[in-house]
Order: structure tokens, then C-alpha cells, then sequence
């Protein structure tokens, strides 16, 4: 720390005279007090790193609005770092980052302060500009509802809940509660996506349920979730795609092959739909998810893949189109996740995955001639040698299922897993940003040949597998690339009123779409936030982040043994 010269003391000598140093002394003491009491009025951080059993079987965390406030920043003349003050930093980390400023690790902290700047930028124009709207047009400084949710308001501010109070952003988190308390009306009519309801509305609630207690974000979401059941009424339970939520018909896109389901729709639900039973204590969530498991397992498998699309009439594939990208991408994940989130105890799951992921191996990676791992599509047998930046998600969720398949595959999984993080790194270009698409053929190496597919809409995949990757291995040059995202942000989507996509990733002069997504907050930020906080911060074993970047605590065994116990032990005492 550099002290200016200050009136009376002398540039040589002692410096400071004795009465100077006592005064001196004690405004230090009193920083130290100030900004470690802040750290008594933070998120519960008990929660942040334990996952709680489950919120309905353990002691509800302390409302937040039953804390006291933070206190006044710290006085004029202080250190900042990135115009926080060193106290707002206590404030805004908490004791697991303190180390870092006592160590002098400035370059880490730096990089944490801009993704919490990013992060209240883009929620303060939001607030500002489209307030109860889906998502911020950041370039007309409006609003925008889009058609995904079939009327329901708020996406931004029901996906940046977890995000906000993860990040210690409390008086933003509590406008956040109030909303949803007082203004999220969940008796709308219009057509609403199954899939993205399901992981923006219902994860983001059962999120903010599991880490703040907020009786709240149960009853919303719970209700939520009553309105979604009436989707699963097909011959075969598999689900249409698109729900009235008042009149609770249901029906599949319009551009879906013959009336078909799509993979990553009804094959994303099983996390928060487990959970759902979990809080409710209705086994209904949990049996509609399992009979998707029992018809998928039971369905012919062209050389063990799954193709994207199914007929929830017939139960049959429609086409033999395979994508670990779009269309199929998070099927994947939820079979590895679900697994994880079970505490290890779903062997079905992990059977299912392995099973999968040897298949992917056999037919769907390749390497290019220029050494780079990629997972081709498949079209009935031809590959079409192309990777969506959706499918960037894949060397994170390789690295996360690698300590649990086949005996030692471990090395392999998560060389894998580098492998294809790798290409994706290599697959944003000169911008540091990543196309919507890029090819490995007519010489071309992870780069997006077509001007249709050149564009960026502020996407998490690639920073998702770094920080997993991040987490798993150690390796620096995760954070270095996660750094190099948060540069190439800054500089290309970043605009006076928010954030915005870019049109073309190799474009000298940037066009933007004037689109802020809701999930930039949820997941893109939340990412980088916690590729650059200490492991300790929702670690691993004691989280499962659904496909929206919201956390989910595992199941332990244990809980449910204690839960099961305490309930004969009351049924005991009533007889």
C-alpha cells in the first residue's frame, strides 16, 4: 500500500511520530473491526459450502431480511481495488476470499471484483430499463417478453436470484425476493416451453429455496410445478414440448419432425423434478421423469446413440439425428448429474451415461487434422463434422463423470474432457469469442464457415467447462482463458445500458443484437465468478448445477435415513 504524504510528517527518519502512530494505529484497528464484522451480515456461507440435506429436513437458514444491515463503507483515502474499497471487498467475499488481500494475491481479486461489477451492471440496467420484463434490450433501453414462457414475467430476475445472493449482492438479491413475492403471477395463458420454464423458473426457485430458506420461493415454485404436470399426458408420458399453464394443454413445436419430443426437453427434467417430490413429498414429480428413464431404456438404441427426436405418441425415434449440441445436449448432462445428485446411490443413471458415453466415443468424436478433439453430429450414419458452441459444455461434464466409470478410465475421461475444452477455447476467435458453430472440414479447423453461425449471444459452455475444468485439474490456464472471456466481454458486449450478443465474432467492427439473455446473469457471470473463488465456494460434492447454472443440493443418503426415522419416531409417539 502506497500513503500519500501527509501534513507534519517527515519524508525521512521515523517517519511518524509517536502520537501519529497511535492515532494511525487506531483508525487501522478500526477498519479491521468494521470490515470484519461485515463478514457477520453476509449470505449463511454455512450453505454456500455444505449442501444442506435438504431444506424441508434441516433448520431454515436466517431470513435475510432478519439480518442486520452491512455497514458504511470505509472512510475517504482507502486502497481501492477497481473503485471497491478494500472494506467493500470484505463486504462482497466474505472470510473465504480474505485471504487473498492479506496475501497480496491483488491479480486474483481483481479478476473476482470486475465479475461482481459485471454482474451489478448488467442487473442495475435491467432494473432500470425492463423491470418485470424477461430480459433487457440493452441499445433501446426497453424491455423484451419473447414467447419462451408462455406469460410469465421476471426470467432475469428469477435467474439471477441464486447469483445475486451467491455473490453477496444483498440489497439486489431482496428487490429480487420482493418481486417474486409480490409480482410473479403464474396464472398466464400463451405458449410456454416446457423445457425453459422448467430450468430457468423451476430451478431458479428451488435454488434460491435451498440457499436462503425463503419460504417463498417454495410456495412459488411448488405451484409452479403442479402447472407443468398436465404436459405428461401422452400415451407414452414422454411430454410435449409446449404447456398452456392456465388451461394445461399441451402440444409439440411446430418445427419438430411429425409431432415429435425432443431429447434435451423431456430428457432435462429429472434434476428439479426430483426435487419437486423432494420439498412436496409427492412421489408424482419423480414417477413422471422415471417412466421417461423406463422408456428410453427400453427403446432400440441405433449403435447404443440417442437420436433427437421422439414420438410421445408412438414412443419411437423419428429421426436418426444424434447432437451432443443443440437437441440433444443436456440429456447427457442430467444422466451424469443425476447420478452425482443421488450421493452416488442411482446406478441406473450412471449405467445409463457410461453406456452413452462409450457409444459418443465409438461414433462421435474425431480428431482434425490439426490435432484438435470434436464430437460430430450424426445423420444416420453420416457425419456432419460440425460442433455447436452448445456442445462446449461437454469437457466439463467428461471431467465431472470421470472419477466414476469403467475401472481405469479416469485418466481417460479426463483427458478427454481437456481435449475438447481445448478445442472450444481454440474455436474463439480473434474476439475472444465463440461462434454459434464451427467446422472441421474443406480445411476448415474449428471455425465458423458459415455467416449464419458466426454469431455470439453471450453463452456460458466454454466458461462452464473451464471452471469445472478449473476445479478438477488446477491447471492455470483455465483461469487464464476464463480471463481472457472477461476481457473480450468488456471490450465487445458490454454497452452503455447492459450487455449485448454480437452478430459476427470476426467482425473488426461489432454489430450487436441488442439482447442482454437472462442466462448471461445465471449462468455465464456465475461462472466466471466462481471459476475465480476458492473451491470451498459450492464445491463439487455438495452441489449439482442444473443446466441453467442453479445449484441443487445432492440428496444424501443420510438425510433421508434421518428424515425416514424422525417421521416413525412421530408416527411412534401419536399411536
Amino acid at each position: 500500500m502506497v500513503l500519500r504524504k501527509l501534513p507534519g510528517v517527515s519524508a525521512s527518519g521515523m517517519g511518524l511520530r509517536l502520537s501519529q502512530k497511535f492515532v494511525f494505529l487506531l483508525f487501522l484497528s478500526g477498519l479491521v473491526t468494521l470490515c470484519f464484522g461485515a463478514l457477520f451480515f453476509l449470505p449463511d456461507t454455512v450453505r454456500l459450502n455444505r449442501g444442506p440435506c435438504l431444506a424441508h429436513l434441516s433448520p431454515e437458514a436466517p431470513p435475510a431480511e432478519n439480518r442486520p444491515e452491512m455497514l458504511a463503507p470505509l472512510p475517504p483515502g482507502s486502497t481501492r481495488f477497481n473503485g471497491l474499497s478494500a472494506c467493500e471487498l470484505f463486504m462482497s467475499y466474505g472470510y473465504l476470499h480474505i485471504k487473498r488481500v492479506i496475501r497480496g494475491d491483488f491479480t486474483d481479486l481483481n479478476l473476482f471484483v470486475l465479475c461482481l461489477q459485471m454482474m451489478k451492471f448488467a442487473w442495475d440496467n435491467y432494473k432500470r430499463y425492463a423491470w418485470g420484463n424477461n430480459e433487457l434490450r440493452p441499445l433501446t433501453r426497453n424491455g423484451h417478453l419473447g414467447n419462451m414462457f408462455g406469460g410469465l414475467r421476471g426470467a432475469s430476475i428469477v435467474d439471477s436470484l441464486d447469483t445475486l445472493y451467491i455473490m453477496g449482492l444483498m440489497e439486489e438479491y431482496e428487490e429480487a425476493k420482493e418481486w417474486v413475492q409480490n409480482n410473479l403471477d403464474l396464472n398466464s395463458n400463451g405458449e410456454a416451453s416446457l423445457f425453459e420454464v422448467n430450468i430457468r423458473y423451476v430451478g431458479g426457485l428451488l435454488s434460491a429455496y435451498y440457499l436462503t430458506g425463503a419460504e417463498i420461493f417454495k410456495q412459488k415454485v411448488m405451484e409452479l410445478g403442479e402447472k407443468l404436470l398436465p404436459a405428461f399426458n401422452t400415451p407414452t408420458g414422454i411430454p410435449r414440448g409446449v404447456i398452456n399453464l392456465g388451461s394445461g394443454t399441451s402440444w409439440s413445436w411446430g418445427w419438430a419432425s411429425a409431432g415429435s419430443s425432443i431429447l434435451a426437453e423431456f430428457g432435462t427434467l429429472h434434476l428439479e423434478f426430483l426435487h419437486l417430490s423432494q420439498l412436496s413429498g409427492n412421489p408424482l414429480f419423480t414417477e413422471k421423469v422415471m417412466n421417461i428413464r423406463k422408456l428410453l431404456n427400453k427403446i432400440e438404441k441405433p449403435h447404443g446413440l440417442y437420436p433427437n427426436f421422439l414420438s410421445p405418441v408412438s414412443g419411437n425415434w423419428v429421426q436418426h439425428h444424434v447432437s451432443i449440441g443443440g437437441l440433444g445436449d443436456s440429456f447427457y448432462e442430467y444422466l451424469i448429474k443425476s447420478y452425482l445428485m443421488s450421493d452416488k446411490t442411482d446406478q441406473e443413471a450412471q449405467k445409463m451415461y457410461y453406456s452413452a458415453m462409450e457409444a459418443i466415443e465409438t461414433n462421435l468424436v474425431q480428431k482434425s487434422p490439426g490435432g484438435l478433439t470434436y464430437l460430430a453430429e450424426w445423420r444416420g450414419g453420416i457425419l456432419d463434422h460440425k460442433m455447436g458452441h452448445l456442445a462446449c459444455f461437454s469437457g466439463g461434464m467428461i471431467g465431472i463423470g470421470a472419477d466414476d466409470g469403467p475401472a481405469g478410465q479416469r485418466q481417460h475421461y479426463l483427458d478427454l474432457a481437456a481435449e475438447i475444452t481445448h478445442t472450444c477455447h481454440e474455436s474463439y476467435s480473434p474476439t475472444k469469442l465463440g461462434p454459434e458453430a464451427f467446422r472441421f472440414d474443406a480445411g476448415a479447423e474449428a471455425t465458423a464457415t458459415r455467416l449464419s453461425d458466426r454469431y455470439y449471444i453471450l453463452r456460458p459452455e466454454v466458461i462452464e467447462s473451464y471452471m469445472y475444468m478449473w476445479r478438477l485439474t488446477h491447471d492455470p490456464k483455465y483461469r487464464e482463458w476464463g480471463w481472457e472471456a472477461v476481457e473480450a466481454l468488456e471490450k465487445h458486449c458490454r454497452v452503455d445500458a447492459g450487455f449485448s450478443g454480437i452478430r459476427d465474432v470476426y467482425a473488426s467492427t461489432v454489430s450487436h443484437d441488442n439482447m442482454q439473455q437472462s442466462f448471461f446473469l445465471s449462468e455465464t457471470l456465475k461462472y466466471l465468478y466462481l471459476l475465480f473463488s476458492d473451491d470451498d465456494l459450492l464445491p463439487l460434492e455438495d452441489w449439482v448445477f442444473n443446466t441453467e447454472a442453479h445449484p441443487l443440493p445432492v440428496i444424501r443418503k443420510r438425510c433421508l435415513q434421518e428424515h425416514s426415522a424422525t417421521q416413525d419416531h412421530g408416527q411412534t409417539n401419536l399411536e
